[in-house]
């Protein structure tokens, strides 16, 4: 399944100023997949080791930081001569290994021919840990679970992805294609974008098989939290991620620490909230009552809501059965805004690639998203189907009279005037559009 973000690997590959690379992502978002195909696309060989499956590699490390020792011995568990420019190295589950991280740092300083790329489960909290991480020595990339126009194109619908990466602002959007695209992001609400349950669906379009898969992983997740996490923490992280649904099901989507279980306040749950933070599962989004630049500087660290890295993961765990969503059924009318938002959130962190925000006014106004698109703060209106009326937003542009104001719902019009309009399907041409 082709991924977006090879055409910014193939760019590291080529730049002059190249830096070991560390790719960052939640656990099953298809990193080593992506690494393993960029590697047979891009390179005559690929050196592929495990830092989990083979505990011999770490002896490797273990002696001293002499590049062309450690290479001759990856080049023995290779079983062939890792060439400079031909090669690709991959450090996989390099969390398990905390000085082949800190090599990192001579491989850039003393041996930046080699191109290296590292992956790993929770690499976030690994990141965390490391004392010696060889900061500035090492690029970054960040792999999401699938968007919706990669699940399009796993799903053999390359015209209508293509559609959604060709449209511009004002373009007529024909009721053929936004019929289609309508109906498969419902089917996106369901099966979400981990490459496992989305190839699944692809090849079976057997719902219950991508379930299984869906739940798998949560199960996986869930097992993380009892490996890897500290002992007396692992009921909390249990307890904060199986709220989640529940919290976004409320009129009022603020996380509350008192809801996850009675008596626990916010300082029994924070490491707690920043471990599965760390881990990529959950996006918080604080709350501003100024947008002003920088918006980090007006958050209130207090009030925020807590959503899914997955749309599908978060609709497989709060268990909502999958023909209410597929037909559009009235009956989880509450859930479905936050389900909407939860897909419009990782679309604007894909597309964006930036932290988004919620803007409220007292008890009166909120505002769903307010992101800062370069030198401009955008305000955005989610709306589940076609309603479009939004007294928060009205309220947010007499006050601030921001250039580009911005309503996604159901309704396939992306024209718009003082404020723009945007189908729920074509929300990642926002950046585009606001141009």
């Amino acid at each position: 399944m082709e991924r977006e973000l090879i055409k910014s690997l193939i760019k590291w590959k080529a730049s002059q100023s190249r830096k070991p690379l560390i790719l960052k992502g939640v656990r099953q978002c298809g990193k080593t997949y992506l690494l393993k195909e960029f590697g047979a696309r891009c390179y005559q060989d690929t050196a592929y080791f495990n830092f989990e499956e083979n505990e011999a590699l770490k002896t490797v490390f273990e002696k001293d930081y002499d590049i062309k020792r450690i290479i001759f011995e990856l080049e023995l568990q290779h079983g062939k001569k890792i060439q400079t420019e031909n090669t690709l190295i991959i450090f996989d589950e390099i969390q398990e290994c905390g000085r082949a991280l800190t090599s990192l740092k001579y491989f850039c300083e003393n041996a930046p021919e080699y191109h290296i790329v590292c992956a790993g489960s929770l690499l976030g909290i690994a990141l965390r840990k490391q004392l010696s991480f060889p900061v500035g020595k090492v690029d970054f990339m960040t792999l999401y679970p699938m968007s919706y126009v990669e699940f399009l194109r796993a799903c053999g619908e390359e015209n209508l992805a293509n559609f959604i990466q060709s449209f511009k602002k004002g373009d007529a959007i024909p009721e053929i294609a936004a019929n289609k695209l309508e109906a498969f992001l419902r089917q996106y609400y369901i099966i979400g974008g981990m490459p496992e349950a989305v190839r699944s669906w692809s090849l079976t379009r057997d719902i219950e098989a991508a379930e299984q898969i869906q739940q798998n992983i949560i199960n996986s997740y869930e097992l993380d939290f009892a490996k890897h996490a500290p002992v007396n923490e692992f009921p909390k992280l249990q307890a904060i991620w199986r709220s989640i649904p529940e919290q976004l099901a409320k009129e009022n989507t603020k996380f509350i620490f008192s809801h996850v279980k009675k008596g626990w306040r916010a300082k029994d749950l924070e490491d707690a909230l920043e471990w599965l933070i760390g881990a990529g599962l959950v996006y918080k989004v604080r709350r501003i009552e100024k947008p002003f630049i920088p918006l980090s500087s007006y958050a209130d660290d207090t009030a925020f809501k807590l959503y899914m890295a997955d749309v599908g993961i978060l609709r497989k765990l709060s268990k909502l059965p999958y023909n209410i969503v597929l037909n559009a059924n009235t009956s989880y009318k509450e859930f479905k805004g936050s389900l909407t938002e939860n897909y419009v959130l990782g679309e604007l962190v894909k597309s964006v690639d930036d932290t988004a925000y919620y803007w409220t006014s007292g008890n009166t106004a909120e505002v769903d998203f307010v992101i800062q698109c370069k030198e401009e703060i955008v305000p955005i209106e989610v709306k589940a189907e076609q309603h479009l009326k939004s007294r928060s937003l009205s309220e947010y542009r007499k006050k601030y009279a921001p250039k580009h104001a911005v309503k996604t719902s159901m309704l396939g019009d992306a024209a718009g005037e003082d404020v723009l309009k945007i189908p729920l399907y074509m929300i990642c041409t926002m950046p585009t559009c606001i141009k």
